[in-house]
């Protein structure tokens, strides 16, 4: 293990998403920290900006802790304004549907811990899309597919007939 130790107050971003009314940069922590089954990782939510957009992960859970600032948090029972060191969780499956949106003129920082699973998927209500991951982030292996729901297959759909057994 490296003797860098990581810091959640750090402004070393290892990667920055900036796309319309998206713009939030962030560091995995808990990778850095030696940490195995629990990914954590800190943010930055830039000034009138989105987090990323409105969604729900049906393969880890998630918690969010403020660290600085007054966050909105907009989840399946409407929008709050959050407080610094407010803690919320995001369950599995819709319910647990949730995005942050920074309505101040200052930047917010909050730390994500979340369960770890070799596969996830993510439903994104307000733009009709799923995304499909599996394997670690990455890797060489891993999979990840952005999918529209509105053209559904069936389960057979694209799959040849086998040949007819003879006797």
């Amino acid at each position: 293990m490296s003797d860098a130790r990581p810091n959640v107050f750090a402004e070393d971003w290892e990667r920055s998403v900036e796309h319309g009314s998206f713009s939030v940069r962030g560091t995995r922590i808990g990778a850095a920290a030696g940490a195995q089954r629990l990914g954590m990782a800190v943010y930055e939510l830039a000034p009138a900006k989105r987090n990323m957009p409105y969604h729900a992960h049906f393969g880890i859970e998630e918690l969010l802790i403020v660290l600085h600032g007054r966050p909105t948090l907009r989840t399946p029972e409407g929008e709050r304004e959050l407080e610094e060191g407010e803690v919320s969780s995001f369950a599995t499956g819709q319910e647990g549907a949730h995005q942050l949106i920074n309505r101040t003129p200052e930047p917010v920082r909050y730390l994500v811990v979340s369960s770890k699973a070799s596969a996830d998927v993510i439903s994104y209500p307000d733009s009709g899309k799923i995304a499909a991951h599996g394997g670690d982030w990455g890797s060489q292996g891993a999979v990840a597919h952005m999918l529209s729901t509105e053209h559904q297959l069936g389960y057979f759909d694209g799959e040849d007939d086998p040949p007819q057994a003879t006797r």
